[in-house]
């Protein structure tokens, strides 16, 4: 199997890439319902569940093949992944909210839980643009970054839940507003069964993304985009199809914050794409082994998160298109990264 993988065809490398992004797409669909059941179930509440279920097992496909790329001297391959993989996962949220008819999903779904995991993301957006401006120093080929991407991501998950258990400050509540309350039925529910579904579910999202970083490597070889063009464009976008076909399934189930926590608690654990990327490669530092053009994902995905941090703070009922305000900023901040990697030349 791994023989075939690795001296396919063009041809057949992009079949195998669009059979493995639906199965990605069908699987999130169904791992949308799961997380939702868990959330009521375990008492997590759909944010903590959003962003430890959902953000962890839809992110499998996406962290295995960053560091099946590290691991195969592929760093710019990896981190673009990782990177362009948060800011697509950001734009798939303004299609939750056009999904969302009755008004900004932004201003239905606020809850602490989903701007401390925001605040999360950002610190650990930043820790990744120290590691790639701090000395190259590393310890065993690990760069120090790495551990504390490790450490800051697990604190800030307590702090995230200490805020939701402890709120020092609560939405205003407006006819619009989706309070999280568990569903009865899913409380009903073997526990057990749950959970093995949820894992089986998991890890054939893991499978798939081994067999899209093959798959993504040999369009890379073959086409000339490069492997910076690839990872921002191509597998980022597929590897992220299981949070764009969760949330709108969450939306559409009435699991608002779990949608949008979905989203930023993937995005904040999608960080650590790089730290175990840092890890698999062993050519030293990633984070100092990827162009600027990379890097510069990072700055995006900044700008991206700071906007939707406002746009839940603001809370627009409606907007430009019955979206929010946030929503389209967010859209052309990612168009305009699309426009400088093709500007760069991938």
């Amino acid at each position: 199997m791994l023989s075939l993988l690795n001296e396919m065809s063009l041809t057949f490398a992009i079949g195998l890439f669009l059979v493995f992004a639906a199965v990605i797409g069908v699987v999130g669909t169904r791992l949308a319902h799961i997380v939702d059941d868990l959330a009521d179930r375990t008492g997590l509440g759909e944010a903590i569940a959003g962003a430890v279920l959902m953000g962890m097992a839809t992110s499998l496909s996406g962290i295995v093949l960053s560091v099946s790329a590290a691991l195969r001297d592929q760093p710019e391959l990896a981190m673009s992944n990782a990177l362009g993989g948060i800011a697509v996962q950001t734009l798939f949220l303004t299609a939750a909210d056009i999904a969302y008819k009755r008004a900004n999903l932004e201003h239905a779904a606020a809850s602490i839980g989903n701007l401390m995991q925001g605040s999360l993301l950002l610190c650990m957006l930043a820790l990744l643009l120290i590691g790639r401006f701090s000395p190259e120093v590393t310890i065993w080929n690990v760069h120090p970054i790495t551990p504390l991407l490790f450490i800051g991501y697990v604190y800030g998950l307590h702090l995230v839940g200490k805020a939701q258990a402890n709120p020092m400050w609560r939405p205003s509540r407006t006819r619009e507003t989706k309070v999280d309350e568990p569903d009865e039925q899913a409380l009903q529910q073997p526990l057990i069964t749950l959970w093995l579904i949820f894992a089986l579910l998991a890890a054939v999202l893991g499978i798939s993304g081994f067999v899209l970083e093959r798959s993504a490597s040999v369009i890379a070889e073959q086409t000339g985009l490069g492997q910076a063009a690839v990872g921002v464009l191509l597998t980022s976008v597929a590897t992220s199809l299981p949070e764009l076909v969760t949330t709108i399934a969450a939306v559409r189930r009435g699991a608002l914050t779990l949608a949008v926590a979905g989203i930023i608690g993937g995005n904040a654990f999608d960080t650590l794409f790089a730290a175990a990327s840092d890890i698999a490669y062993r050519g030293g530092s990633i984070y100092h082994a990827v162009p600027d053009s990379v890097t510069l994902w990072v700055a995006l995905s900044l700008l991206m998160t700071g906007v939707l941090i406002m746009g839940l703070i603001r809370r627009e009922e409606q907007g430009p298109g019955r979206i929010g305000f946030e929503s389209v900023a967010i859209i052309a901040c990612y168009v305009a990264g699309v426009v400088m990697v093709f500007y760069n030349g991938g």
